[in-house]
């Protein structure tokens, strides 16, 4: 089965077929983005999936990928 990514601005809702844990650290990095003062409001998020699996990255390049063994979100900020 195909399934389409999406994109969408920080701030809005993260598209609810994303497992919860996903959702969670999407909101996590916002908020981590606002506590610093960074301005993300023109910023995205683009879904993908790789292997039936969601991947999740922002324009900066933070990513949040699911790992269904463990029901859990890995957070990779970009280096630098």
């Amino acid at each position: 089965m195909i399934q389409l990514g999406t994109r969408w601005l920080v701030g809005d809702e993260p598209p609810s077929r994303l497992p919860q844990p996903v959702i969670d650290a999407v909101y996590e990095v916002e908020g981590e983005l606002a506590e610093q003062g960074v301005d993300a409001s023109e910023w995205s998020w683009t879904l993908t999936w790789l292997e039936g699996k969601p991947v999740v990255e922002l324009d900066d390049e933070t990513t949040v990928e699911y790992d269904p063994e463990t029901d859990s979100a890995i957070v990779t900020a970009p280096e630098g």
